[in-house]
């Protein structure tokens, strides 16, 4: 057999063709294919029925009922029947008895083939064999579509019973043909049942899964939404309590100042200015991420603190009136977060002091560098015993949580008797691969 070759798909191709002809003569207008409107209108039978279930079963019993009226009254049934004189009245019933109980085939389907059966076998035994005989098929199949497969063999064996009875009773056709026959019927209505009951629980599977799918992505979203919010939170306290530790620093001691040195007044107003546009820099860029307006101008992007950043805050601490005395052991290049953890830590460190160590205060920074990325960071301070614990806020779970991050240890409290003051040493571990 020759390879069929497919034409290429940025080309021409006879569907192309076909649909461009469909175009031009609807007047421009391209057709809409048929298959979505098929899909729409089952949709819209399905919302119906799902709406008025009862108005559908009722509109669905109603036509077999008319059908099988019209096989009584105009005489229909004779061409099939084993017993042209079977009185009209019998006929009546039998015609209601076979079509009325599809009432029941989506609510109780078991309960409608076991109304249905007595009426079957009456059928069958007076010979009036009507067709409306064959809507049992239909209750088979919402047997199969509804209930537990296992309930399949006892309603093809009450389905197939009356064909026997038939076929025992009035003896045309061998018992292989007519029960052969009947039970094809029956696997071709389960396996129908079997296809739908399937593809639809495949559906619902779909729709429950893109629905859990849909809670977990929103989940995720509020879950980054929080971490992202208390980040921003941590880091504004970080730039705000700092800078305004330092300007109240710079103010009392400018205060203090004014009265006898105007110079050194002067300096810290220059310096109090100064730190002041530095943290209304660093809250405006920070403010300026959390905005959705995509007509702004986008946010200026400034690099986080680093160690080399820890010189200029010490300077600002130190104009503040605080004297810091730095220590730094070894030395090593360590990845940006690990500096910024570093960085805030101390920065949060030396803004306690400021804000609880009182006036004649002073603090020590000492910076060990390890192997591998390990550092170790001890900040002491000498402040009047009892004034130095931080208040309640967000300095110290904040440096928590950035110490957790990289697996490290915080230790932060009084130091030992005799000495006096707050000391909080920090431990980053060595970088573990990845």
């Amino acid at each position: 057999m020759a390879p069929t070759v497919f034409p290429p798909t940025d080309g021409p191709t006879t569907m192309n063709l076909v649909a461009n002809d469909q175009e031009a003569s609807a007047g421009g207008r391209p057709t809409e294919p048929l298959t979505p409107y098929v899909q729409r209108l089952a949709q819209r039978v399905r919302a119906f029925d799902r709406r008025h279930p009862l108005l559908w079963d009722l509109h669905f019993t109603g036509f077999w009922v008319t059908a099988a009226l019209i096989d009584h009254l105009g005489g229909g049934w004779r061409t099939t029947t084993h017993n042209p004189d079977t009185p009209g009245r019998l006929l009546l019933a039998l015609s209601l008895g076979l079509s009325v109980p599809l009432l029941l085939r989506r609510t109780r389907p078991a309960a409608a083939l076991l109304v249905l059966t007595p009426f079957a076998l009456v059928n069958a035994w007076t010979g009036a064999a009507l067709q409306a005989a064959l809507l049992h098929l239909v209750v088979v199949y919402h047997i199969a579509l509804r209930l537990p497969l296992r309930d399949l063999w006892w309603a093809t064996a009450l389905v197939l019973t009356p064909v026997a009875v038939s076929t025992a009773r009035h003896g045309e056709g061998d018992w292989s043909q007519q029960i052969g026959s009947q039970l094809t019927s029956v696997v071709v209505a389960v396996l129908i049942g079997i296809t739908v009951r399937t593809r639809r629980n495949y559906t619902e599977a779909l729709e429950d899964r893109a629905r859990r799918l849909e809670i977990e992505r929103d989940q995720q979203a509020r879950i980054a939404a929080a971490v992202e919010r208390a980040r921003i939170a941590r880091e504004m306290h970080d730039i705000i309590g700092h800078n305004l530790s330092v300007i109240t620093g710079l103010a009392d001691g400018g205060a203090y100042a004014a009265a006898k040195s105007p110079e050194r007044a002067v300096q810290a107003l220059d310096a109090i200015a100064t730190t002041s546009r530095q943290a209304l820099g660093e809250l405006r860029r920070l403010l300026d991420v959390l905005r959705d307006d995509e007509s702004t101008r986008p946010a200026e992007l400034t690099p986080q603190p680093t160690l080399t950043d820890l010189e200029h805050l010490v300077d600002g601490v130190r104009a503040a009136g605080l004297p810091v005395h730095t220590t730094v052991e070894g030395r090593a290049t360590l990845p940006a977060g690990r500096q910024l953890t570093v960085y805030r830590v101390v920065q949060e460190a030396l803004t306690n002091t400021l804000k609880h160590a009182g006036p004649d205060a002073t603090a020590e920074i000492t910076l060990s560098y390890g192997d591998k990325g390990a550092v170790t960071v001890t900040i002491t301070d000498t402040g009047e015993p009892g004034t130095t614990v931080p208040g309640d806020g967000r300095g110290l779970p904040g440096m928590r949580e950035r110490t957790t991050l990289y697996g490290g240890t915080l230790e932060a409290g009084p130091r030992p008797h005799p000495e006096r003051g707050w000391r909080v040493h920090l431990h980053l571990p060595e970088e573990t691969p990845q």
